[in-house]
């Protein structure tokens, strides 16, 4: 008996690789969802981890760290936030980029 196949149909999911429960501290959205900012999950709507281990949505911490207010400190244990130094492309604690507006 020789089978055929005629059509394939393929189903495909991703997260990110973080513990389910966590949410983004600043939004308290789901991190396998986005920010406020973004309308798609995925590289325009990146994870940012801190060496105190609190993960943010980047647009989330990028705002955050923008603020006067908040003296460069995590929002969620208000040590200095640092970038976890996870690749080459995830800016460290001086090189926060800020667009013009």
């Amino acid at each position: 008996m020789k089978v055929t196949i005629k059509e394939w149909n393929s189903v495909a999911t991703w997260q990110w690789d973080i513990p389910e429960d966590d949410v983004c501290g600043i939004c308290q959205a789901q991190f396998d969802g986005t920010c406020p900012t973004c309308k798609y999950p995925g590289d325009d709507c990146s994870l940012l981890s801190g060496k105190c281990g609190h993960s943010f949505h980047m647009h989330c911490i990028m705002e955050w760290i923008k603020q006067e207010s908040s003296k460069g400190q995590c929002p969620m244990c208000r040590q200095p936030f640092e970038w976890r130094d996870q690749a080459d492309e995830t800016p460290g604690p001086n090189e926060i980029p800020v667009q013009a507006d």
